[in-house]
Formats: C-alpha cells, structure tokens, sequence
C-alpha cells in the first residue's frame, strides 16, 4: 500500500496545541501523551538509526516510532508479531466472526466510566457465549476464542463493540470428543443478545448500588434510583444487536482475517481525503445505508475530538482470549483439541522482521548505527540531513 499523502499527524501538528488549550479542562493527561506521540512518530525527535544497502551500499536515516497504540503509523509491526504467535494457536475447523454491540443510549454512560464499562462489555458478553455454547440444547460444548474491543464506528461517534473469532465446535463438556458445530449456523443471535443483554444490565445494577458509576452533566439524574431503574427497564425492552457473520475457514484465511481488526486504530491515514481551511475530509461506511462509502467533512477540532474519544485507559488490555483459549489452559486444552480432530501443531511463523529497502537498487538495507535525537541534531554530515522516512516501526 503506498503511503497517504495527508496523515493524523498533519492534523495534530496543526491544530493540536489550539484544541489542547481550548479543551484541556475536558480531557486526560493520557490524550496529551497520544497527541504528542502522534506529532513525535518517526521524526527526529525520537531518535533514528543509519541503515546501509548491503549491494550498493547507500545510506540513509530512518526515524523510530512511536509505538503508541492509537498512532496510526505503528500498528504493523505490531499486528505481524502478534499473528505470528497465533499461527500456533490455529485449529484445523472453519471459524465464525460474531460481534456484540452496546446500544447507543449508553454511549454516553460508557464515555464517563470507560475502565469500568469497556471490562464489563468484554465479561458479559464472552461469558453469554461460553454460556449458550455449554447449553446441551445448543452446542453443549466448551469453546474457545478471542475478543478485540472496538470504539468506534466510521464516523468515528462512540459505537462500543468486541469482535470475536471463534472455532466452529468445542470441546465435549467432558473433554472426551469434539463436537462440531454446522458449517452454516454456530449460537443462535437471539438467544445470544437476550442472555447478553440481561447479564449486561444486571452487572450495571450491580455497579450503580456499589456506587462505582460516574454520572456527570446530562447523565447526573440517573443518579438516582428511580430515574436508573427507568433506564434500565428502557434498555431491557431493545434487541441488543448481535451479529454471527458467516463462517470463514482455512489457517491463512483466519489469519488474515484477524490481522483486519486486531491492531487498528479509530482512523487510518488512508482513509484521509483532505484538510483545508481547518477542514478535514475523510471516507467512511455508511452501514445504515447499505455499507455505501461517503466521504464526511468536519472542523480540524471535531476530528481530534472524535477521535480521542477512543483513547483508551491506562493498561486496559483490549485483546483477550476465553474459553480453552484462556492463557492459564490454551496449551493443555489446544493438545487435547488437536489429538481429538487428528491434527498437529502448526508449525511456528517466523517473527516478523522489518526489511527496509535500498531507494536506489530495491536492495535490503541493514542497519549499521543507532543514533539518538540529539546527534541527529547536531550530526554534521551535509548529505543525511534529510532523512528518509521509515515504513516500518523501529526502535
């Protein structure tokens, strides 16, 4: 994929500061970190190394990143080591794609307890597939799967919702046989959204009489009991969306499949049309319209706005593994799965490495001095003062 010409950072560089002290009051310290290491991502402030063609032996600088989480440009290196470890992982079935999604009434509520509310989506809803999976009358099997949180819908508003991947079948609840599940059909979705949204609401309830909730500005009345309890009842009475997409099936195409929502910010730079007049211009599905693809323009600060609201807390770990691929049984149970599908271990990818390539023969560069932000400051040498922009993370 060739590189955007417009990115996040041009965006941040320009109006960052402006927007910082315009609603500093309203934001964390930790959304100052992300803006600032959005601005810093492969420049020389953050330090570079001297990479030299082993054929021709051109030289040239290239930036370190980032490596922040929601940066934009740092998410493939990422993404490629964190599938190489899956690959191991892979069982030889098809696997279904099933997204749990919050309604938008409690969008607001999830803004002000984000820690809270974004662990609970995570628990209730992988606790309703290992529940309605064990069901004698449903599958009546011990599964195993893995969840990406998501924040965020095209228009990059508030849409909290976890995807997982899930292998079509399970253990036996004895562990004695597999038991596969249809090739067309996995958990019904009505009776995943029914379970799904009691366990959500009565876990809510839970939290409102511990007093662990904030309720700030518009959201201040539910901080009563009746009013709640409305609330609640409100919420009771939606389908909660639940979707089962149908089933894929091959290692390579699980993997590639994966690597579509596991490390992806609210944002690419691709999808950026245009910033002018402190205007930002970008592409977005419009799925209430039959996935059409829409271009949308809003103020360079709206754009920062949206897009912050997806910064997550501090440690909140947005990738998780359940069922018998939970990380204190995934070796012993996948053993157990493969002896009983009649299959072996998946031999390991190789970590995924980094290759730069020579602008001037195509040939591999390797790098040859790491040097700080400092020296490349003050680096005398006429002919590296322009350096070359890495494609890749680097340290």
């Amino acid at each position: 994929m060739s590189r955007p010409t417009l990115e996040v950072a041009d965006i941040v560089r320009a109006v960052g500061n402006r927007f910082w002290e315009k609603h500093q009051s309203h934001l964390a310290w930790v959304h100052r970190k992300v803006l600032d290491a959005i601005v810093r991502c492969r420049t020389a402030a953050l330090g570079g190394h001297l990479d030299q063609c082993v054929h021709c032996d051109h030289q040239a600088i290239s930036y370190n990143s980032c490596r922040d989480r929601n940066c934009p440009k740092c998410q493939g290196n990422a993404r490629a080591k964190w599938l190489a470890a899956r690959s191991a992982e892979l069982l030889p079935v098809p696997y279904f794609h099933i997204v749990f999604t919050l309604p938008h009434e409690l969008s607001a509520l999830v803004l002000q307890n984000k820690r809270l509310l974004y662990d609970l989506l995570f628990r209730t809803s992988a606790a309703t597939l290992l529940e309605v999976a064990r069901d004698p009358q449903r599958l009546g099997a011990d599964i195993g799967f893995l969840g990406v949180l998501h924040t965020w819908g095209q228009n990059l508003q508030v849409h909290p919702h976890v995807h997982y991947i899930v292998p079509a079948g399970g253990l036996a609840l004895d562990g004695s046989r597999w038991i596969d599940s249809s090739r067309r059909f996995f958990l019904p979705v009505k009776a995943l959204s029914k379970v799904f949204r009691e366990k959500f609401c009565d876990q809510l309830r839970e939290l409102v009489k511990q007093d662990r909730l904030q309720f700030h500005s518009s959201l201040e009345p539910l901080a009563s009991p009746d009013p709640f309890s409305h609330f609640l009842w409100q919420l009771g009475q939606k389908d909660w969306v639940v979707y089962a997409k149908p089933p894929f099936g091959g290692a390579e195409q699980v993997l590639n499949y994966l690597a579509r929502y596991t490390h992806r910010v609210a944002i690419s730079n691709h999808r950026l049309v245009a910033f002018e007049n402190d205007q930002v211009s970008f592409r977005w599905r419009d799925y209430a319209h039959g996935g059409k693809q829409k271009v949308m323009t809003v103020s360079a600060e709206e754009f920062l706005r949206r897009f912050l609201l997806h910064v997550l807390p501090k440690g909140l770990v947005r990738i998780r593994h359940f069922g018998f691929f939970a990380n204190r049984r995934r070796k012993t149970a996948l053993a157990r799965c493969r002896e009983l599908l009649g299959a072996v271990a998946p031999p390991d990818r190789p970590e995924a490495t980094s290759q730069l390539r020579c602008p001037a023969c195509s040939g591999t560069m390797r790098v040859i001095e790491r040097i700080t932000s400092a020296q490349l400051y003050f680096r005398p040498d006429p002919s590296l003062t322009t350096p070359q922009r890495c494609c890749v993370d680097s340290s």
